[in-house]
This record gives C-alpha cells, sequence and structure tokens, in this order.
C-alpha cells in the first residue's frame, strides 16, 4: 500500500466512525442519544441542531462515499489479461455434447 492509500484509509474510517456517532445522536422526532448530552432538552446543540446535524451528516455521507471509491480505484489489483483471457481452453472445448450423448446402459 502506498502512502496515499493508507491517508485514505485513516481518513476512510474517522469518516465512518464519525457518521455513526452523528447518525445516533440524531433524534426522531423521539427519544435518541442526543438526550445524553442534553439531558431532557429537545435539541441537543441548540435550537438550529436539525438543520446542523443534518448538513453534517450529508457532507459526511458523500464523503464516505467518494473515499470508498477512491479507495476501490487506488486498492484494486493490475489485470494484465481480460477475463476472455483468462478462460482456459480446456473448459471451451467439449469432447461431447451433453444432448447428444447415448446411454450405454440401455
Amino acid at each position: 500500500m502506498g502512502v496515499i492509500s493508507i491517508i485514505l484509509l485513516i481518513l476512510f474510517i474517522i469518516a465512518s466512525l464519525l457518521l455513526i456517532f452523528i447518525v445516533a445522536i440524531q433524534s426522531e422526532g423521539g427519544t435518541g442519544l442526543g438526550g445524553i448530552f442534553g439531558g431532557g432538552s429537545d435539541s441537543t446543540f441548540g435550537s438550529q441542531s436539525g438543520k446542523v446535524l443534518n448538513k453534517f451528516t450529508s457532507i459526511l455521507g458523500a464523503s464516505f462515499l467518494v473515499l470508498a471509491i477512491l479507495l476501490a480505484v487506488i486498492n484494486k489489483s493490475p489485470s494484465s489479461e481480460s477475463l476472455l483471457d483468462s478462460v482456459q481452453i480446456e473448459q471451451v472445448e467439449q469432447t461431447e455434447d451433453w444432448w447428444n450423448t447415448t446411454n450405454t446402459a440401455e
């Protein structure tokens, strides 16, 4: 793995953990983990918390997807042969067809 790949992997792990935490503290109109930090208050981060948390969640979600695609592209193994080249000739050639077999048990 190269240095860029390791940096992207660390950023990916941080983004995924933050995304889990932000989704967990959002309350869906009722009780959620957001009550742990604010007590009995409806809003954890103030009156505009819904807008802030929604925006932060969407930014983290987009960064999670971008980082996942970048990691997949960077870490793919180089393939020197195509799929058709990897099929062996023995697999393609058959000695007899399955529909033309004669039963010797008759």
